[in-house]
């Protein structure tokens, strides 16, 4: 991952947190693999994105978590633990080379905005581009 601050591992720890604290310690790490394939990808939604902190609050197409209280609570040990697994290359199926993920009311869609389910992971469904438009994230 490119350089990054303690700081910016702890925005990820709790942008993990924000959106997937429900799903438990695995739901947390697959958001943060997708946050991390955003900064890695330049490709798609994502090609202005340099580090943790553009991906956390970028606008248009960001995290609706920014926007809520629960965010901006101080980040945890055990959260920046798994924060620091996922900036280290750690990948968690399906999450591994997601872009998106939402919760949906249902069942997962087959696409998602022409992109294909990798699967899901209690509430939330992940998906990925193709690997010949977003290479890096592979």
């Amino acid at each position: 991952m490119a350089e990054h601050t303690e700081e910016d591992v702890k925005l990820l720890a709790r942008l993990m947190r924000a959106e997937a604290e429900s799903d438990g310690q695995l739901g947390m790490l697959m958001v943060g693999n997708t946050g991390v394939n955003r900064v890695r990808s330049d490709c798609s939604d994502f090609t202005k994105l340099n580090n943790l902190r553009d991906m956390v609050y970028q606008k248009p197409g960001g995290f609706e978590a920014t926007q809520k209280g629960y965010f901006y609570q101080r980040a945890r040990q055990k959260d920046i633990d798994l924060a620091r697994n996922v900036i280290k290359g750690e990948k968690y199926h399906p999450a591994s080379n997601s872009l998106w993920f939402f919760m949906p009311e249902g069942s997962c869609p087959p696409q998602w905005f022409g992109q294909w389910n990798l699967g899901r992971y209690k509430s939330h469904c992940f998906f990925s581009p193709l690997q010949s438009e977003c290479p890096r994230v592979f």
